[in-house]
């Protein structure tokens, strides 16, 4: 709430100083025409969504039916965490609740089973930051209304990228292993190969979601608001199959949707306005003709915006980093000649970073409130992860199409 109202009122202050134009038109039109677009519908179906799943029995089948497959892989059960985290993340959106859902199943299991409790409490504020990655990610949805890129192509940017940070959490999670085998505990029973496909029946219901969701976006058979529609009946029936779906989860599911798609369509308002009136003194022009004197190449300039972009994720959420810098950084961005699709995705790895940096770092709380720890403690523990989270960014730099390939392919098949 306050982040919205601090942008109105530093707008409503620039109006005062800079601009001419009245501002009880100026103000219900820039808002307006922000929250009004066809587009936004779908956030406020893939928060619920987020919700309906978090108050089912999802996470727990997703730890029963992946942790036999990771037996042998070094690390063991800690790769529930990445996997389960990336599973969730494709049908819900969210970083915090991917944390939270998959976090409540885990981390207790983990503890339980000897595993060393910073590496345990890491991997999971790290690998929740995949809900903003995978599609279908609800910051993409904001980025994409705000710098006006196509949100099927960014979701479908989102996908290798997404692979790519799993695999590398997973990674650094054997090496870890291997350097530490007295902080793993011995392996659990072996489970007989059929037993451990029977137990793959567990993550039936999210594949199918998986599959409706994406699959209906992929095949053009559904635009990303109808794709939301169909997750939405889709996790209801989910939590109707597995015996969690009641009148009181049902309202909190949508009071909590509501909240929150109030709280980010309040922001994205209150940011639009700032804009305008950034505008209307001129301010992003002249940034990005102060910034054109230094004769960055795009390779500084990429450097740059994510210092600055780090630097901001210490104290603002992702969702208003984007939409407050979208208009001021965009010009130069395009100036720069960079890709606004592969941009995207640039943002997403950064502001993932900065969930998981103190002391703004969204993650870090949902996983303090998970485990009791304070927040330096759970910030330390996280620290490799935010290592190998700017590896990533490197990598989706020297190697854009890692995010372009797929999208480019899609949409220029006949």
């Amino acid at each position: 709430m306050w982040v919205a109202i601090s942008l109105i009122a530093v707008a409503l202050l620039g109006m005062l100083l800079f601009a001419n134009a009245p501002i009880h038109l100026a103000m219900p039109s820039a808002i307006w025409g922000a929250v009004s677009g066809w587009t936004l519908t779908a956030l406020p179906l893939f928060v619920w969504m987020g919700e309906i799943l978090f108050r089912t029995k999802l996470a727990n089948d997703l730890f029963k039916g992946l942790a036999p497959w990771t037996r042998k892989l070094p690390g063991r059960l800690l790769h529930v965490n990445v996997i389960g985290c990336g599973i969730f993340a494709a049908v819900s959106g969210s970083s915090a609740a991917t944390a939270a859902t998959v976090g409540q199943m885990s981390l207790p299991e983990l503890k339980r089973r000897g595993y060393a409790e910073p590496i345990s409490i890491g991997s999971l504020a790290a690998s929740g930051t995949l809900g903003l990655l995978i599609p279908p990610s609800i910051i993409m949805i904001v980025y994409g209304v705000s710098a006006n890129v196509s949100i099927a192509r960014l979701f479908l940017a989102g996908v290798l990228p997404g692979i790519m940070m799993m695999a590398l959490f997973m990674g650094y999670i054997m090496i870890w292993a291997a350097l530490n085998k007295n902080k793993v505990p011995p392996p659990e029973p072996p489970v007989p190969f059929w037993d451990k496909v029977k137990l793959l029946r567990l993550l039936l219901p999210v594949a199918l979601l998986i599959l409706a969701v994406i699959g209906s976006i992929y095949t053009g058979v559904a635009t990303a608001t109808e794709a939301a529609t169909l997750g939405v009946v889709g996790s209801l029936l989910v939590a109707a199959f597995s015996g969690s779906l009641t009148w009181t989860n049902f309202k909190q599911s949508l009071y909590g949707a509501t909240r929150t798609s109030c709280m980010i369509s309040f922001i994205i308002a209150a940011a639009a306005f700032l804009s305008l009136v950034m505008g209307y003194a001129g301010i992003p022009r002249a940034l990005a003709n102060w910034i054109g004197t230094f004769n960055l190449s795009p390779y500084e300039l990429i450097f740059a915006l994510t210092i600055l972009f780090l630097i901001l994720g210490c104290f603002l959420d992702g969702i208003s980093m984007i939409v407050l810098t979208t208009s001021v950084i965009m010009p130069m961005v395009e100036a720069a000649g960079i890709d606004l699709l592969w941009f995207g995705i640039f943002i997403v790895l950064v502001v993932e970073s900065a969930q998981i940096t103190p002391p703004v770092g969204f993650n870090l709380f949902v996983v303090q409130g998970l485990t009791g720890h304070n927040i330096l403690y759970v910030a330390k523990s996280v620290l490799p992860f935010f290592f190998v989270l700017c590896l990533g960014i490197a990598i989706i730099t020297v190697f854009p199409e890692i995010a372009t390939w797929l999208p480019k392919t899609m949409f220029s098949a006949p």
